[in-house]
């Protein structure tokens, strides 16, 4: 039987919030969150300047969904931030700043302007938040002067949403009241493990534990495109990175398929090899740009040697 919807009305948002628990222990933890393929390209930023900004500011690592992968039953993307408790949070104060200051701030409003965030809970987990009687999750709206809901139990789904919405403060601190409860619970820390288990193409069936598909109801946004690329042998290396970490980081934040040809597969008259890169055309010009700059920092001499005194 599905759950009821769980919502409470915000307090008087005069009332000072109280202060957050301590953190738990530094072990590595994930928070997972929607965001609209709009607002995943802003936190990607040009070339992915903006979510490698986050990434060195907080320590924290942030990885999105593709860009025609999307949370079932929306067009959203997913974002999992991962690190220490304060990593997290850092992160997450980042991308919600900028977030609230791109898409809902307006020129001249003086109140501050309220948004939504959407985090991504197991089920077995949500208990925790709402509490006996819902005692926990007023606990949660009164401390962070929040409004907080919880959806509905979907069988096909090892997920809920917990929508949160407030001022960028309340929306801050309300995620660490609630990852500091979640950090608490032993199987929410097993179950949210670095992978998108709904990030799924279109079109293909999500299938619940009862065996049942699910079609997701998302309408790709852009057609899929390709281009070719030439880059020197000499520098495939960097673009590919240790272990093939840069490609992946490149695919992962891009969103595109990016495939470099064999050893000896030149262009035509050159000695360059070919990078293929497929995805929409945001995708492609995202993972065109990142790779460039890889090239770039490559190919840039060293700098002078400072004279002697």
């Amino acid at each position: 039987m599905a759950s009821p919807d769980v919502a409470y009305a915000s307090p008087n948002d005069g009332a000072p919030p109280s202060q957050p628990p301590p953190p738990p222990p530094s072990d590595t933890i994930y928070l997972k969150f929607l965001a609209s393929n709009a607002e995943a390209g802003s936190i990607i930023g040009k070339g992915g300047s903006t979510i490698s900004d986050f990434q060195s500011r907080s320590n924290a690592r942030i990885q999105l969904s593709r860009n025609y992968e999307y949370f079932p039953g929306t067009s959203d993307r997913i974002i999992m931030v991962s690190g220490t408790f304060d990593e997290v949070l850092d992160a997450t104060e980042l991308i919600l700043t900028k977030l609230v200051n791109e898409f809902y701030a307006e020129d001249g409003e003086e109140a501050e302007p309220r948004s939504k965030s959407r985090l991504i809970v197991p089920n077995s987990s949500c208990g925790g938040i709402i509490g006996k009687g819902g005692s926990m999750i007023k606990s949660l709206i009164e401390d962070s002067q929040a409004n907080i809901k919880i959806s509905p139990q979907d069988n096909s789904l090892n997920d809920r949403l917990v929508t949160v919405i407030g001022t960028l403060q309340q929306l801050v601190q309300a995620t660490n009241l609630i990852l500091s409860r979640l950090s608490e619970d032993l199987h929410y820390i097993q179950s949210m493990g670095p992978t998108f288990s709904y990030a799924l193409p279109y079109g293909v069936p999500n299938y619940g534990p009862n065996g049942g598909g699910k079609k997701l109801q998302n309408k790709k946004e852009e057609i899929s495109d390709s281009v070719t690329l030439g880059v020197a042998d000499e520098h495939i290396g960097i673009v590919v990175g240790r272990s093939g970490r840069n490609i992946s980081e490149i695919s992962q934040i891009s969103g595109a398929r990016v495939k470099i040809s064999e050893r000896g597969d030149f262009i035509d008259g050159t000695t360059n090899r070919k990078v293929t890169i497929t995805g929409s055309q945001r995708a492609i010009n995202v993972a065109e740009d990142m790779i460039m700059q890889k090239v770039a920092s490559a190919s840039s001499p060293p700098p002078p040697l400072a004279p002697e005194n």
